[in-house]
């Protein structure tokens, strides 16, 4: 089974959640191996599951929302 970078990533959640058959699984496997695109969708794909499954939480300095709408809005005026 041959397979190209879309096949790839309409399948890569299930890839990585283990929900693919060993045929695919193989077929996957040998691709990522020779296309980095692949391979950096899946290193992307896991990091993200990763940072969402992180349950930590930080506390945002006082004031800083205020601080980051207002050079928000200096950026935007600035840039008509």
């Amino acid at each position: 089974m041959v397979l190209n970078c879309k096949h790839v990533w309409a399948q890569i959640s299930d890839y990585i959640e283990g929900d693919v058959g060993p045929e695919l699984r193989e077929a996957i496997e040998e691709h990522l191996a020779h296309c980095r695109h692949c391979a950096a969708v899946l290193d992307s794909t896991r990091n993200i599951l990763y940072l969402i499954a992180d349950d930590r939480t930080f506390e945002i300095p006082v004031g800083y929302s205020d601080r980051l709408h207002a050079r928000l809005q200096d950026e935007i005026a600035g840039g008509e």
